[in-house]
């Protein structure tokens, strides 16, 4: 698992949709998004899928990861 920092979240539309870009991934298992936090927990299959292909997820809904 591994824990992103994601900016620019602030509501349950932007958990949802963070958490479908996520999950439409081949190779990820679960997702868990913490808005006071500002953290995407993403359980992962390594050999599937990529951090840069998670991150590019993340970012064309409009989100920056750090």
């Amino acid at each position: 698992m591994i824990t992103l920092q994601v900016e620019g979240m602030s509501c349950g539309h932007c958990k949802m949709a963070v958490t479908n870009a996520l999950k439409e991934l081949d190779g990820v298992a679960n997702v868990e998004v913490h808005l006071e936090k500002g953290t995407v927990d993403v359980e992962y299959n390594e050999a599937k899928v990529s951090l840069d292909k998670m991150k590019e997820a993340i970012e064309d809904q409009g989100y920056d990861v750090k």
